[in-house]
């Protein structure tokens, strides 16, 4: 259950960081003029790099704290890897019969010729 709580919020989370890079505006550019080319910018003259690199590193550390716990949460938890791990050990009660004797001659026949190197 928790493990399940905090992937949902690790990839919330995720999402919140892209969206967060993405309206970033490059060097020299604001975010005003991306829609519609007006002087006015919408956070104020220097609003949306100290709000949006604020929210970018706070999300950041969000980021890395699911990450780690997710690596301890994941090493705690008992599953299968693979679908070999999940199929029983076939044990059988009863110990297998021996084999029979295979039926040899210990002395060559007579009239055998004998065989050439």
């Amino acid at each position: 259950m928790l493990y399940t709580l905090v992937v949902i919020l690790h990839v919330f989370v995720c999402f919140l960081m892209i969206g967060a890079i993405l309206l970033q505006s490059g060097k020299g550019a604001e975010i005003g003029a991306s829609f519609g080319g007006s002087s006015q910018t919408v956070f104020g003259s220097r609003g949306p790099a100290n709000f949006l690199s604020k929210l970018t590193v706070g999300v950041a550390a969000v980021f890395m704290l699911t990450s780690f716990s997710l690596a301890i949460l994941a090493k705690q938890r008992n599953f299968a890897s693979t679908v070999i791990d999940l199929k029983p050990k076939e044990t059988s009660s009863a110990p297998a019969a021996p084999p029979a004797p295979a039926a040899t001659e210990s002395h060559p026949a007579a009239d055998a010729p004998a065989a050439a190197h």
